[in-house]
């Protein structure tokens, strides 16, 4: 695990100091090596830089930017080829040879062998930028699930890439310009959705792509080499329950266990429910040495998984270590935030990540995340509900449902005013009832909305109706008509909220440790498995998650495991009134937003009347705010 940077500066005002000021901003992303190249061609300077976090092949061999035998290649890499050993087998027989134990050196050969359609080769997690000398251009790319970051920036003869947002501020030729559409998409949903970012000209590339830049005619073009609704689309399996469940657990284990090759010390998140406990078991199952694995306790036992973990742990027979830490601990990373989520990142469960990540950092260098297995074998229950209220409302012939809305309108309209919680539900329910397609209401119960639209309008200075630029959403038309509620929910948060949310939160909060995270459950096998089988296997008696559970349940027993499902959580509400109320007041304080410049006074005093007065009974709503004013205050 490593952070990358790197620029192609056709204006030639770069330099070597710039790149080394890039890179070491990633320090924490890689603290046990640093590499950098810089170079004149014919019409740029090309810079890369790396920073190292060694596990595998830990000696120098490894070390990176890494050239071909021949000159003509370059590559800086952040991630793990998990199959490397055995596409390495592969080249070997087809006459190359190998200098290190690294997977970058199998990366490498790959590509001179294969070209890009040597990617579709790797089973892993990866963010990486090839310099191919003899075809004069560069190319970058990332996994399918979006596991690793990368963000590129191309303006006025500039094209700039990193693993983190903040190498960019290092650069004198990038232009630190705040996008209103960005924040426009923070507030809505927490988080803000790639391929946008929160500044002008500065974006994400999308998972499952990769973008090639000529140097001779500084023409950029992305490609999409593997998308999730490719497979969402593809017939379904014909195969039985048994079979499923068997074919399941194969690649579940094999999942499992290739995330554990690494040269350094392996252990795993485990919160006691069904994802990280099943993933532990795997993987003690077959070992006669103890499994490490963390949890993260908290003394309010409505926010406290760890006697769950403990549960399970004991079970198993891990080696269990588990931290219980204050409200006063906790908060003690609130003012931290901002500077690893470098971006604005309203997801308050960031702050137990981070704990966790702390506690694990002691102890190994990788740990097994379980994220993904909602999103993979469907564990929502709310995929199971509002949607069949959506089936029943588009039976109503259109032109009266839109009668009727319109009619509810025109009458709730001064109320929904006075009440954003209704505002928001009402502006889901209105737009269900304009809609053809009564799949495409479902992404109304996928995508989270804090601040509904005329909320925005209201809010930010200058605004006018929609400003949200394309997101993953609106793709949905490429999905199959033929899917049934529950798979076309899946396939859409597959692609969202999993990217932009969950596995950002959990990057940055174990980069911040300088602890790499594994991710098992995003093994790219599993969801082209899951996407294709028939909704009465892969939700059997309409149990959320049930092929998880059923694998689990081999290993521990039911009366362990069954109990109401968690989330990683804070309380928000109670801090928000009492231990950061301070910081609520002065980011919310007229002298603030007024010196800001983006948002109206009058609207911000009434998020923070309503909020106190109890009429507006949603927090995550004041900490998204709240967060996006940190971020700006640091970063702006």
């Amino acid at each position: 695990m490593c952070g990358i940077v790197g620029f192609s500066d056709f204006n030639k005002r770069s330099s070597e100091e710039m790149l080394a000021k890039m890179t070491e901003v990633l320090h924490h992303r890689g603290p046990d090596d640093s590499g950098s190249y810089f170079t004149d061609v014919p019409l740029a300077q090309l810079g890369f830089g790396h920073r190292r976090l060694s596990i595998i092949d830990l000696s120098r061999l490894g070390h990176q930017p890494m050239v071909s035998e021949d000159g003509n290649h370059r590559i800086v890499y952040n991630g793990e080829v998990y199959n490397f050993k055995e596409i390495r087998v592969e080249l070997e027989k087809r006459g190359h040879r190998f200098r290190s134990n690294s997977d970058t050196e199998v990366i490498l050969k790959s590509y001179i062998e294969w070209g890009t359609a040597g990617f579709d080769r790797f089973i892993g997690m990866f963010a990486l930028c090839i310099y191919d000398q003899s075809k004069e251009k560069l190319i970058l790319l990332r996994d399918r699930a979006g596991v690793k970051p990368l963000y590129y920036s191309w303006e006025d003869g500039l094209f700039l890439f990193s693993s983190e947002l903040k190498c960019f501020h290092q650069h004198n030729g990038w232009k630190k310009e705040i996008d209103t559409n960005g924040v426009s998409l923070f507030l809505k949903h927490g988080w803000i959705p790639a391929p946008h970012t929160i500044f002008k000209k500065t974006y994400k590339l999308k998972p499952g792509h990769f973008l090639e830049l000529n140097l001779r005619t500084k023409d950029l073009k992305e490609h999409k080499y593997w998308d999730v609704f490719d497979y969402y689309n593809k017939p379904r399996l014909d195969l039985s329950l048994d079979e499923a469940l068997s074919h399941t657990h194969e690649l579940l284990k094999s999942a499992s266990e290739y995330r554990m090759v690494s040269d350094t010390p392996v252990g795993v998140f485990l919160s006691g429910g069904y994802d990280s406990s099943t993933v532990a078991a795997l993987l003690q199952s077959d070992r006669t040495e103890r499994l490490k694995t963390f949890a993260i306790g908290f003394d309010e036992k409505e926010f406290d998984e760890a006697p769950y973990a403990k549960q399970v742990a004991n079970h198993l027979g891990t080696d269990h270590t588990e931290l219980y830490c204050s409200q006063e601990e906790a908060l003690q990373l609130f003012d931290r935030l901002p500077l690893y989520y470098d971006e604005p990142f309203g997801d308050s469960s960031a702050i137990p990540t981070m704990l966790v990540s702390q506690l694990a950092s002691q102890h190994v260098k990788v740990a097994l995340s379980a994220d993904g297995g909602d999103e993979v074998f469907a564990g929502y229950t709310r995929y199971f509900s509002d949607a069949s209220v959506f089936e029943k409302i588009h039976k109503i012939p259109k032109p009266i449902r839109q009668l009727y809305g319109h009619t509810l309108s025109g009458k709730l309209a001064p109320l929904l005013a006075s009440n954003t919680y209704k505002e928001i539900l009402y502006q889901k329910f209105d737009a269900v009832i304009g809609l053809e397609n009564v799949k495409t209401s479902y992404r109304y119960r996928v995508e989270p909305i804090h601040f509904s639209d005329r909320e925005l309008n209201r809010l930010i200075l200058g605004q006018k109706g929609k400003a949200y630029g394309h997101t993953f959403y609106d793709d949905m038309h490429l999905l199959s008509t033929d899917l049934d509620k529950i798979r076309f929910m899946t396939a859409l948060e597959y692609k969202t909220t999993m990217v932009d949310d969950i596995l950002v939160k959990v990057d940055r909060a174990t980069m911040s440790y300088s602890l790499e995270s594994r991710e098992p459950l995003l093994d790219h096998r599993l969801i082209e498995f899951s996407s294709r089988l028939p909704r009465h296997i892969l939700c059997h008696r309409d149990i959320p998650k049930y092929l998880i559970r059923e694998i689990c349940h081999r290993y521990i027993p039911r009366e362990i495991m069954e109990r109401p499902k968690r989330g990683f959580a804070i309380p928000t509400r109670q801090w928000l009134n009492d231990r950061l109320k301070k910081h609520v007041d002065h980011y919310f304080s007229d002298s603030f937003i007024r010196q800001q410049g983006i948002f109206h006074v009058d609207e911000t005093n009434k998020m923070l009347r309503d909020f106190y007065d109890g009429t507006d009974n949603n927090p995550e709503r004041l900490w998204i705010f709240l967060m996006f004013q940190i971020w700006f205050d640091k970063w702006s």
